[in-house]
C-alpha cells in the first residue's frame, strides 16, 4: 500500500526540519508517542536505530525505526532551493514500512511538507487491515501532519485536553 500525504506550514524550511528533527518535540505533536529512545546513533540521524513505543487505544506497538536519509545533515543555514529529506524505515509485529519526508520551499516564509508512506504487511490481520481499512493509514498520517503545523505554527500540544 502506497499513499502521499502534504501539508503546507507558515515557517521557513530550516525551522520546519529543526522542529521535525528535535526529539524532545515528538510528543507534543505525535500522537500516542509513548518512547522514542535511540538503541544505536544519535537521534534522527542518518543510520540511526531507534526503539518506539506507540499507544493506540489499549493497544501499545513497539517499532525499530532506522533513519535511512538525511540531507542535508547540518539543518542549520540550510541553502535556497535544497530540498529536506528525511526517510526512515520501520519494522514491527506483520507489518514494514517506508517514509520519504520532503521539505521544499512554498515561498520564503511557508514550507511545503509531502510524506511518501509505503506499508507491506506480513501476517494475516495486517493485510487484513491494509485491505479493509487504506484509508485509516493515510488519514492517520495526516493528522499527524495536521498536529506538527498546529505545534510548528500555534505551539498546540496534543497532550493537552488529551484526557
Amino acid at each position: 500500500m502506497k499513499y502521499t500525504n502534504s501539508i503546507e506550514i507558515a515557517l521557513p524550511r530550516e525551522k520546519v526540519a529543526q522542529l521535525l528533527a528535535d526529539p524532545a518535540h515528538l510528543p507534543m505533536w505525535l500522537r500516542g508517542m509513548v518512547l522514542h529512545e535511540p538503541v544505536k546513533g544519535v537521534h534522527g540521524h542518518l543510520g540511526t536505530t531507534s526503539r518506539v513505543v506507540m499507544q493506540s487505544g489499549k493497544r501499545t506497538i513497539e517499532l525499530t525505526e532506522m533513519i535511512t536519509r538525511r540531507d542535508p545533515a547540518d539543518l542549520h543555514a540550510i541553502p535556497e532551493e535544497v530540498v529536506v529529506h528525511f526517510d526512515r524505515e520501520t519494522v514491527g509485529a506483520g507489518m514494514w514500512s517506508v517514509v520519504r519526508d520532503r521539505l521544499t520551499d512554498a515561498d520564503p516564509e511557508t514550507t511545503l511538507w509531502v510524506s511518501e508512506s509505503e506499508y507491506r504487511f506480513s501476517n494475516l490481520l495486517m493485510r487484513l487491515m491494509g485491505l479493509l481499512m487504506p484509508g485509516a493509514f493515510h488519514k492517520q498520517s495526516q493528522q499527524h501532519m495536521e498536529d506538527f503545523k498546529a505545534f510548528a505554527e500555534l505551539g498546540k500540544d496534543v497532550r493537552e485536553g488529551a484526557n
